[in-house]
């Protein structure tokens, strides 16, 4: 919000509001612009996506529509019409173009294994034409971008750590090393 977005997701021209269920941090945050202004941008609220796909049909569906279908701008089929995982690949495949900044919070949420890889393919496309991303994960695939800076929230406040050094990868590295011990541990009463 604090950089134009609608708090539910969508683009800066997105001004629909469902429901309040956004925190004020916004109102706190201090945005700090380099001399390039991205091309454009995108906030992806994994949980409130619907009402995105729903904000489209609506804005196409009125009565005086100007331009293009804005669904033509996420592939052309109606983003309810998909799964979950493939109207979020509709939208960073489609509406995801370059020299541009975007803020994706939990993109993993709809996708498997295989289509977070390719969501993984996406970014590093929309990385080397000059795009950036914030985003907020506990996607160990998302995570292993080469060179990406991840943050974690401690006691000790914010604190920028290694890839391996995450939860979120030892976790998961223990599981997948030994499935049997762990689940010993989890599932013995």
């Amino acid at each position: 919000m604090s950089l134009g977005f609608n708090a539910e997701s969508g683009s800066k021209n997105f001004r629909f509001d469902t429901r309040r269920s956004h925190s004020e941090l916004h109102e706190y945050l201090r945005v700090a612009r380099g001399v390039k202004k991205p091309k454009d941008g995108f906030f992806l609220r994994a949980e409130s996506f619907f009402n995105v796909a729903t904000e489209i049909e609506n804005l196409d569906n009125a009565e005086y529509v100007m331009g293009p279908p804005v669904i033509s701008y996420f592939g052309g089929k109606s983003l309810h019409e998909q799964s979950h995982g493939e109207s979020f690949l509709a939208l960073m495949m489609n509406r995801f173009g370059g020299q541009s900044f975007f803020v994706l919070d939990e993109p993993e949420a709809a996708l498997s294994p295989q289509r977070q890889l390719a969501i993984l393919s996406r970014l590093h496309d929309l990385v080397l034409d000059k795009s950036q991303f914030v985003i907020a994960t506990h996607s160990q695939i998302l995570m292993a971008y080469p060179d990406s800076w991840i943050y974690a929230c401690t006691a000790d406040g914010v604190v920028r750590v290694e890839y391996k050094d995450t939860e979120h990868y030892q976790v998961t590295h223990d599981f997948l090393s030994n499935p049997e011990r762990t689940l010993r541990v989890l599932l013995d009463r």
